[in-house]
């Protein structure tokens, strides 16, 4: 018998409406019978693609007797935190803040008035190895509710009041994207690539800095670090060998064995990551394996009807991993004996396999990798065939805002970079796929599932669409992805910010939760207010206008602050500090006709992140003037191509062609 949650669009909830847990989407219904029959609330946060909470699902949830304790003693509660990231991030605080850590599944008990008392991640069944069982968990808290509840109350209490604490701003320290540098540095496995031990996670926006603050501060040692951590993710586990794109992350120090759920938003800020690299010394490497992450998103999780899904699940058919891993026999199946022994080789898939038995297909070993023999790539697609063919891979099919505006980043940049038409044309189509199906009566949403459109558009939804916008205007020179840009950028002041400093991740005319998250440190991906920080500094330099100017200043001074002592964390904000601390410039290129000349197009291709390009043609002056007022005087001197280049604030005359 279903559950609440068959009436859900999110896969991850439908995934649980079978449950003979009686669960309980998000919201008020939910806390009113918490209050109404005088029990906690028992929360349970994950996501379709997470692996272990498919365990604690099949090892509890679909468990009568586990669902009979819940059903009796609790409110049950499912949420899909990709879907509400601001009600994980309220948890996900109070897990670190009594645990030292979190992840998912991430579990909860709560008051009524949400207030957690108990937050810990996966729990089996039953207790074994130091681990206390989720059975065991749930009678005894169901009955200390019952006989001592003041205890939990107030623990209910002292933990909402640390929560709602606020974090002590220090002043901006001086240096920091170098202190953020040699943190890096220090972690930095100079063996393998990467930064500490294990589990190792790709982190591009960590990457992306430090190639920029080694071009800034000309120091090659960071970019050493970064091209060694690429070429090893490469070579490892990782990577997707036959079908292109990078697991979620190497369980291991040697980016082996990998965590193996593809997400969008690693895949997007891995295409973004490599294309920079290529871009400055053109190495090969970097575009193919750039390259073949956008074919891969392209491939299997662009939607029929535009944008891109959330991921796909790390396991098959019950099985982690399984749809990745071969052995020597299904190899030499598929391309005949004596290919199939050279390939297992060159790939190392052997008969006692790396992992479980089978083999993940890598190049750790292969020390000529740069020299994989010809006609490889065919065999490495006859295996993606085969694999897709011999059993299903799940694909969440929610169509999330803020990880498609990474998307159109990473598309918009490949296009400029590479100068490849098929990825402009993808780009500008995912970009007017957001404008129009991602907005309702004019506001920006969330989430897109099953047609249906939810959830209030955060922080980072706002500005990773933008930023896709503004690196879209660099690949085809509209001016109307920069009045788009703007247009979600203005959002910012007036719906998320925090009178003192910074911005909220949520709208203040939002769902009101315990309280309202304000992420400061990056993570998996950048946080919202170093995704802020980015796009004011961009907009300032393309439009020149004083609102980006403060707001630019004023968001920068927040992140310096908030950075304290673990400006590593901040990369992504710091990036944006970059880009000012350098000796900035700006080329306006004014054209009497639509065609670029040659030498102007070296300017437009060259790789400087510390340069901003704005281009005027008869087609593009109207609406580039409301986008950049100040181009509205600049003409083609006597007929002839013009640039007007600008520096740290200062203006030469222009030079004509």
């Amino acid at each position: 018998m279903s559950n609440r949650l068959i009436n859900e669009k999110s896969p991850y909830l439908r995934q649980h409406a079978e449950n003979p847990v009686d669960w309980y989407p998000w919201g008020e219904e939910a806390f009113e019978k918490a209050r109404r029959e005088d029990k906690p609330v028992f929360l349970s946060i994950g996501y379709a693609t997470c692996h272990w909470c498919h365990v604690m699902a099949h090892e509890s949830f679909e468990d009568p007797e586990v669902a009979a304790i819940l059903n009796e003693r609790y409110v049950p509660v499912k949420v899909d935190r990709e879907e509400r990231p601001d009600v994980d991030s309220v948890y996900m605080q109070a897990c670190i803040a009594a645990n030292g850590s979190g992840g998912w599944p991430l579990t909860a008990i709560l008051t009524s008035e949400q207030e957690p008392f108990f937050v810990g991640t996966y729990f089996p069944k039953e207790s074994r190895g130091g681990r206390m069982g989720l059975k065991f968990l749930l009678t005894a808290i169901a009955d200390k509710w019952a006989h001592d509840r003041e205890a939990l109350l107030h623990t209910a209490k002292e933990m909402t009041a640390y929560l709602r604490q606020e974090a002590k701003a220090g002043e901006p320290a001086e240096n920091l994207p170098k202190k953020a540098a040699e943190q890096l540095m220090a972690a930095y496995d100079e063996e393998y690539g990467g930064f500490g031990r294990a589990p190792k996670f790709p982190t591009p926006h960590n990457l992306i800095f430090l190639m920029e603050y080694a071009a800034a501060a000309e120091d090659r040692k960071p970019r050493a670090a970064v091209e060694q951590t690429l070429r090893q993710m490469l070579r490892g586990g990782i990577c997707d060998h036959f079908g292109g794109g990078f697991c979620r992350y190497s369980t291991d120090r040697e980016w082996l064995k990998p965590h193996f759920e593809k997400t969008l938003y690693d895949n997007a800020l891995m295409a973004l990551c490599l294309t920079e690299a290529w871009q400055d010394g053109h190495m090969a490497r970097w575009r193919d394996a750039a390259e073949q992450t956008l074919d891969y998103c392209l491939r299997e999780l662009k939607a029929p009807d535009g944008g891109f899904y959330s991921g796909q699940d790390a396991d098959s058919e019950g099985q982690e991993g399984a749809y990745y891993l071969f052995t020597p026999e299904k190899v030499c199946n598929v391309l005949g004996a004596e290919a199939g022994k050279h390939f297992c080789e060159c790939y190392d898939i052997t008969a006692e396999g790396n992992f479980e038995g089978k083999s993940i297909p890598n190049l750790l070993l292969n020390n000529r990798w740069n020299f994989v023999p010809e006609g490889y790539e065919e065999y490495r697609e006859k295996l993606r065939e085969y694999r897709e063919k011999r059993m299903p891979l799940f694909t969440d099919t929610k169509i999330l805002t803020g990880w498609n505006g990474l998307m159109l980043m990473a598309l918009s940049r490949a296009a400029h970079a590479f100068k490849d038409r098929r990825y402009l044309l993808e780009a500008q189509e995912l970009a007017a796929f957001i404008l129009k199906n991602m907005r309702r009566d004019g506001r920006l949403m969330a989430s897109l599932c099953d047609r249906e459109l939810r959830f209030d558009a955060s922080l980072s939804d706002h500005a990773f669409a933008a930023l896709g916008l503004l690196e879209l205007y660099a690949a085809d020179f509209d001016p109307r992805h920069i009045l788009d840009a703007v247009s979600l950028a203005s959002e910012l002041p007036a719906r998320f910010a925090d009178p003192k400093g910074g911005y909220f991740d949520t709208p203040s005319d939002g769902e009101k939760l315990l309280l309202r998250p304000k992420e400061t440190q990056d993570g998996a991906l950048p946080c919202g207010n170093s995704a802020a920080a980015q796009l004011f500094v961009r907009l300032f330099r393309l439009t020149a206008e004083e609102t980006w100017r403060v707001l630019s200043e004023k968001q920068l001074a927040f992140i310096g602050s908030a950075a304290g002592a673990a400006p590593a964390a901040s990369c992504a904000g710091l990036t944006a500090l970059l880009f000012t601390e350098k000796s900035a410039r700006e080329l306006t290129l004014v054209l009497p006709t639509e065609e670029i000349p040659d030498e102007m197009k070296l300017v437009t291709e060259t790789w400087a992140p510390n340069l901003s390009v704005l281009l005027k043609t008869p087609s593009r002056a109207e609406r580039l003037a409301k986008a950049a007022p100040f181009t509205a005087a600049m003409e083609a001197k006597d007929g002839r191509p013009s640039v007007y280049v600008c520096e740290n604030g200062t203006c030469q005359q222009p030079v004509c062609f």
